[in-house]
């Protein structure tokens, strides 16, 4: 029998060129999803894929399947969100939003813009201010989703993959560190670290890197972006801060970004729900991470709800 669950994996293989990274995606083992295909294989009776190529390559067969999966798939996923509507209807639906980053704005207010034009039953708030501990807003239902950087095990919230994101070291034009191509560790311990008022735990830079060499920096604190890279600008320190914050910046050559370790530091994003809610919430995940593709530079790992 053809089910919907053999053309996520036709349209997972299709995207990603291997078994293995169809796998990951559709949270599988290798093994699992190559036993599912075998048993459309014989169902339908004709190979789907040939074995042999790298990267994978569609027989015939495949591809009208594909095409058949590319067809379904969005209008499956635009069906489910019309009955999850109905059963609201006539009631606009309140959606409130928290997050404990100070640049999370600068994509997520587009993704709002973008949810209002496709869901006008649906009202849009910010819950005001930043928080260090969002998932207490859900706990008391002061919020529904809530943007977070990291995905602790809890009960009753479910957490939704977003993108991976760099951070990059901010240095003045005229640092003695512009002739390095990264930053590691020890560029930091003779350095006044500009950094938004939070704690460290919630500081990526700090937890993986400085904190592992046992480097602990002399610190100043801003409230505002731009605040930091003023401070950066006129040699006041160095700061860590996400790429898409600053891209603006520089572009117009105000301050300089290096990589920091010769990998780069990266960050995750992620959107917790309640867990008894996340279907319902599908249809504006999907968006927020559309729109950060479109609109950020430099973003890794892009992860669609299923």
């Amino acid at each position: 029998m053809l089910e919907l669950r053999h053309l996520k994996a036709m349209l997972a293989l299709f995207e990603t060129g291997s078994v293995t990274l169809a796998a990951t995606r559709l949270h599988l083992t290798q093994s699992a999803l190559s036993h599912q295909l075998a048993s459309l294989e014989n169902y339908l009776e004709t190979p789907l894929f040939e074995r042999q190529q790298r990267p994978l390559k569609l027989t015939p067969a495949g591809e009208l399947l594909l095409q058949l999966a590319q067809k379904v798939l969005p209008e499956f996923e635009k069906t489910r969100q019309a009955i999850a509507q109905l059963k609201t209807l006539g009631v606009v639906r309140e959606l409130r939003i928290a997050v404990e980053c100070h640049t999370c704005y600068d994509w997520l207010m587009p993704a709002m813009d973008n949810y209002r034009e496709q869901q006008n039953a649906v009202e849009l708030d910010l819950v005001a201010g930043f928080h260090t501990d969002p998932l207490l807003l859900l706990a008391e239902q002061q919020a529904d989703v809530v943007i977070v950087s990291e995905a602790k095990a809890q009960r009753n919230i479910t957490y939704f993959p977003l993108f991976s994101y760099e951070i990059v070291a901010l240095i003045a034009r005229q640092h003695a560190f512009v002739e390095k191509a990264y930053l590691v560790a020890e560029d930091f311990a003779t350095v006044t670290l500009i950094t938004y008022p939070v704690p460290d735990a919630k500081l990526d830079l700090i937890q993986h890197v400085l904190k592992p060499a046992g480097i602990n920096p002399t610190r100043r604190t801003a409230e505002l972006t731009i605040a930091i890279l003023q401070l950066v600008a006129s040699r006041r320190g160095i700061a860590a801060l996400p790429r898409w914050a600053v891209q603006p910046y520089l572009e117009r050559d105000y301050v300089q970004a290096r990589p920091i370790g010769i990998q780069g530091l990266w960050g995750e994003l992620y959107a917790a729900v309640r867990s008894h809610e996340k279907d319902i919430h599908v249809g504006f995940i999907t968006t927020l991470i559309e729109t950060a593709f479109a609109t950020l530079k430099d973003l890794k790992n892009k992860r669609l709800p299923e």
